[in-house]
């Protein structure tokens, strides 16, 4: 039978406000007896689960080489998250100092259980405690910070740990549409729009399943650059008039209408160039999708979805057809400028460029 105990280790409560964070030290190879680290995927109502990306093998061998050698050290703590099977006992306080209670954290281990089911979540640290469960060593203490949250809180730390670090800016949009938290500011602009991005990929429709993120990865039209076309419009264009400008909500329900009301026709009129992959086609190409963007914004704004005449929004679109490249031939622009069909990319000029050329066929 699988051991089950309690892991009883020393720790210092640390209380930030109303707020409490444990600070502690573990062996490392006992780690994975109670932490899981909790992977980015979706379930089969397409509801995000965890947050974390997978395992860089690379960066764990160097680590494990690194730990396996003569006078190794890892000065910077891992940050798990527990659940509330997690328990501290505070043992006598100090009379000066309130905010530093000593004690012991009481952390139940149960090695039946399987990994998603384990009382504790690697934050940050990931590598490392891989690295060390690798290693070819008896034991490996670590330094660690704790702290008892929800989910979403954990993926708003798991944000706010790696925003001065090298994290994959797709693993970024896909979590901050369901993360609860101080962000950054930058971030916090881009929240609504990320979580557009996402309702557009897991909805039946012209984007369904073709933008790019850790959990689409056969998707092929890149995050960024829908990323930017919403946030325009969201800010300055057609879906600025569903926005709360006090505190950044948006009907999301009619935006995600609005967009769908709009693209369709697009991928519908376009539909060789649509269904290429961006290499194939300037459309699906981060230029096309934020110049049409543009387009969508020049003849929808100020009108609500449900009040659009649609059919002259697809005789407009149609008109277009004479005067694209999307996937051969020549662009020529009203400067007398002429480029190969596949030369325009996804620069401020380009986009700047190409998203003139189409308004100037479209009227509202």
């Amino acid at each position: 039978m699988a051991d089950r105990y309690t892991l009883r280790l020393p720790a210092l409560q640390v209380n930030q406000g109303d707020k409490q964070i444990y600070c502690f030290a573990v062996d490392g190879k006992k780690l994975h007896d109670f932490t899981a680290v909790s992977r980015i995927s979706r379930n089969d109502e397409k509801q995000l689960q965890g947050y974390q990306r997978p395992e860089a093998l690379s960066h764990i061998r160097a680590i494990r080489r690194y730990l396996e050698s003569d006078g190794a050290m890892l000065p910077n703590a891992l940050v798990l998250a527990f659940d509330e099977r997690v328990e501290f006992v505070a043992s006598r306080p100090s009379k000066d100092i309130g905010y530093s209670v000593p004690g012991e954290l009481l952390i139940p281990v149960d090695e039946s259980l399987p990994e998603e089911a384990r009382p504790a979540w690697l934050v940050d640290g990931q590598q490392r405690s891989a690295a060390i469960r690798d290693a070819d060593l008896a034991e490996f203490p670590v330094a660690a910070v704790g702290f008892i949250a929800s989910q979403e809180e954990q993926r708003s730390q798991f944000i706010l740990v790696n925003s001065t670090k090298p994290l994959p800016k797709g693993l970024v949009y896909e979590l901050l549409p369901e993360t609860t938290g101080q962000l950054p500011r930058s971030y916090a602009r881009r929240q609504l729009a990320a979580k557009l991005m996402v309702m557009l990929n897991m909805t039946d429709g012209p984007f369904g399943g073709r933008i790019s993120s850790p959990t689409s990865p056969t998707g092929n039209i890149k995050d960024n650059s829908v990323l930017k076309m919403l946030e325009h419009s969201i800010y300055e264009g057609a879906l600025y008039q569903y926005r709360n400008a006090e505190d950044g909500t948006g009907d999301e329900e009619r935006m995600l209408a609005h967009l769908l009301s709009f693209w369709t026709p697009v991928a519908s009129i376009f539909e060789e160039a649509w269904g290429k992959p961006p290499k194939e086609s300037r459309l699906t190409h981060g230029v096309g999708v934020q110049a049409m963007g543009f387009v969508m914004d020049r003849l929808t704004a100020d009108v609500p979805f449900d009040k659009v005449n649609w059919d002259k929004i697809r005789t407009t679109l149609r008109g277009l057809e004479d005067h694209v490249a999307w996937t051969s031939g020549t662009w020529t622009f009203s400067d007398g400028q002429e480029r190969r069909w596949n030369s325009l990319q996804n620069t401020a000029n380009d986009v700047r460029l190409l998203s003139s050329h189409l308004r100037a066929h479209v009227s509202r």
